[in-house]
């Protein structure tokens, strides 16, 4: 007869789970923001949309850092992102807090695709 053993729970699943709380939480800020809902959560999650798109993306970008170094050069990243998005938009007289938004997930899905398409060219060169 076979002894059925059940797995202990992984530890490790920690960071993925609040990386996907994060990632969840970035998405109701981007949807909140877009709807003009009436939410008191509106601006919050609005900002930790404009500071987590970014700094994610420059955060899988410097992958060969330490994760230290890595926090502190995406998170000053992700705020460069957002005032020159703001600084361009003020400057040829286009400002809208909507315009700003789409503007920085415009940047941001840009920069996922264009490592993605890095990453694959270096695969095909191996």
């Amino acid at each position: 007869m076979r002894t059925i053993k059940f797995k202990p729970p992984s530890t490790g699943d920690g960071p993925h789970l609040l990386l996907g709380a994060g990632a969840v939480a970035a998405g109701a800020g981007l949807v909140l923001a877009l709807t003009h809902a009436g939410s008191p959560l509106r601006g919050p999650l609005t900002l930790f949309f404009l500071l987590a798109a970014p700094g994610s993306a420059f955060a899988a970008a410097l992958r060969g850092l330490d994760p230290g170094a890595r926090f502190l050069v995406s998170g000053a990243g992700a705020v460069c992102v957002v005032v020159l998005v703001a600084q361009t938009m003020l400057a040829t007289h286009h400002w809208s807090a909507d315009g700003g938004v789409v503007a920085v997930g415009a940047l941001t899905a840009a920069a996922f695709l264009l490592q993605l398409a890095l990453r694959k060219g270096r695969h095909k060169l191996r």
